[in-house]
């Protein structure tokens, strides 16, 4: 059954696809259905207390997203975190975050930076002693906040990218304390830019921190084909 939180019963302020959309969606980023994983219709139907229909609705949402693709006679499929997706993934967000930097920049918001400045602190803090699980967490937390800061709906709708890549995917891609240092650092100097009001230095910066976690990915593809590390 749902818990309280995961409340699947219509509201009166959101649909009930939408309210069953969400509860699959952060199952999937908690991991509580795990990545290539299959999530059959009738289980989840029965698990969740609502009909088939808004349950088609919902998944059909969540693989427009990403999050899951739907095979007729199988079911639902969570995607897979291998390296090729990965690639795929990050691809986009060098973009999405470049972009998104930008527009940051050229409407500096004071109480925004504040907010982004102390998600950088949060960050530091996870360091020593190392807590991966809320190093990840305060790395979403920066980025999805630099895409609200960009005041643009279309780049704050590709934030399911964004946790996709640093929490979906996470089991395959292991983060490291050094690694997670120097992405801090790297985070550090896109806030300065941003609140520079430097739009074109935001940007590169921006998407020079995506770029670097490809290489990384790129050197694990042709190499071992092993884990690789997810620091943006």
């Amino acid at each position: 059954m749902p818990s309280r939180r995961e409340r699947t019963t219509p509201s009166a302020s959101i649909p009930l696809v939408e309210e069953i959309a969400s509860v699959v969606r952060e199952r999937i980023y908690t991991h509580r259905y795990p990545t290539g994983s299959w999530l059959r219709q009738e289980h989840l139907s029965a698990e969740l207390g609502v009909s088939r229909t808004p349950l088609r609705e919902a998944l059909r949402i969540l693989e427009q997203e990403g999050l899951l693709r739907v095979e007729a006679g199988q079911g639902a499929r969570v995607v897979t975190g291998d390296l090729p997706t990965l690639l795929a993934a990050y691809e986009l967000r060098a973009v999405v975050d470049g972009l998104a930097a930008r527009l940051a920049a050229e409407r500096i918001d004071a109480s925004g930076m504040r907010h982004l400045r102390q998600t950088i602190r949060v960050q530091q803090t996870t360091i020593e002693p190392w807590e991966a699980r809320d190093y990840t967490q305060s790395n979403v937390d920066f980025h999805e906040h630099i895409a609200h800061l960009s005041g643009n709906d279309f780049v704050i709708g590709q934030n399911t990218i964004i946790r996709m890549t640093a929490q979906v995917f996470a089991p395959v891609a292991l983060v490291r304390p050094e690694t997670a240092s120097r992405a801090i650092g790297e985070h550090v100097a896109i806030a300065d830019a941003i609140e520079a009001g430097d739009g074109p230095a935001a940007e590169r910066l921006a998407r020079a921190h995506i770029e670097a976690t490809i290489a990384e990915l790129r050197t694990a593809k042709a190499g071992t084909q092993g884990e690789a590390e997810d620091v943006s």
